[in-house]
């Protein structure tokens, strides 16, 4: 059993979930419904919009979606016990920015995931850590697969062992927050080809690949190399469908018409967890301080962040967003997102 068939796919494309709004149910629903897998990054989703987003696309599509969810622990998503950095502070009092850090710094996961268990939906994807055997075949018992994020062969051993029906495995040139949660994933970050060999020779696990993937010589390739589907996320980033600001998709572009450095880095100052991005002027600025120790971790900087990033986006600053994208960055274009979809499955 293929993994096109188990999850009732008629190509091998699944559209990444991105969380922080960028995928629209209008984007989810397109995907889906001309026969690959759209999905909603709903980790940053309070639970009644999450399941009100999920009424949505079940409104726009009657196709297979993916619901994406981080898992933090209660305590990582209730509590701030690191201080904000002096340089963030200072930031906001020069740039007259008013801050007022919330209750907690992110959703709470248990309430987010009793969402899919009352609301259940086609397949339903985990990143940050790992669930247990019991939420996975709570999951499947409702007509859900599941999906686990691994950035290193022993995560996705992890996931097979606990009975998931696939593993993305995410390589090193992907866009975006690091979906893995082991030590070795961040320490010895491994490349997309490199981590589907390595994975393959542990475990049998069906794969999707993500991480760079911007053609379709790119999903054969990542075939050939032994995963089924390919999971893309930078290229439907400058897409009519995705619902990123114009600052942030005026800046992908640039770098596609070569009037922006196509330069991308993996870096904990925006959220406190590795995310890869184009390299701007807050990442240069604040360059100094991306190594240190007391830096606070994922989810707490993320919402020390915030403000900044919002007040960025309010002023059309690309320089202080998060300008999250993977290494074929270069190759984005601005076209609809059924044209990008007729392009990459023409020459399959």
């Amino acid at each position: 059993m293929t993994l096109l068939n188990t999850l009732n796919l008629t190509y091998p494309i699944v559209q990444a979930p991105m969380a922080g709004g960028a995928t629209t149910p209008e984007l989810i629903s397109c995907v889906s419904n001309f026969g690959g897998l759209g999905s909603l990054g709903a980790g940053m989703t309070a639970p009644d919009v999450l399941n009100s987003q999920i009424n949505t696309i079940k409104s726009l599509t009657n196709r297979p979606f993916m619901v994406n969810l981080m898992v933090l622990s209660e305590y990582e998503s209730s509590t701030f016990d690191t201080e904000m950095p002096a340089w963030l502070s200072q930031y906001y009092q020069d740039n007259n920015i008013e801050v007022a850090l919330p209750e907690r710094p992110a959703q709470n996961f248990a309430d987010q995931l009793q969402v899919l268990y009352d609301n259940p939906v086609p397949v339903a994807s985990f990143t940050f850590g790992i669930i247990s055997a019991e939420q996975v075949q709570r999951l499947q018992r409702l007509g859900t697969r599941v999906i686990g994020t691994a950035n290193h062969p022993l995560e996705a051993k992890a996931w097979s062992e606990i009975g998931v029906d696939a593993v993305c495995v995410q390589g090193a040139e992907a866009g975006g927050h690091r979906g893995g949660w082991l030590p070795q994933s961040e320490t010895d970050p491994l490349g997309l080809l490199t981590l589907i060999g390595q994975t393959r020779a542990c475990t049998d696990i069906p794969l999707i690949a993500a991480g760079g993937i911007m053609t379709s010589q790119d999903i054969r390739a990542v075939q050939t190399a032994g995963a089924e589907l390919a999971q893309m996320g930078t290229v439907f980033l400058t897409t009519d469908k995705c619902g990123i600001n114009d600052t942030y998709k005026k800046a992908l572009l640039d770098v596609s018409e070569g009037a922006r450095s196509s330069e991308t880095r993996l870096t904990r100052l925006f959220s406190g967890k590795l995310a890869r991005g184009l390299l701007n002027n807050y990442l240069q600025d604040f360059a100094q301080f991306e190594s240190e120790q007391n830096l606070p971790p994922y989810p707490q900087l993320n919402a020390m962040t915030k403000f900044l990033r919002a007040d960025a986006t309010k002023r059309l600053d690309a320089e202080h967003q998060s300008l999250w994208a993977g290494q074929g960055v270069a190759l984005v274009r601005d076209e609809d997102t059924t044209t990008l979809l007729k392009r990459l499955i023409k020459e399959l």
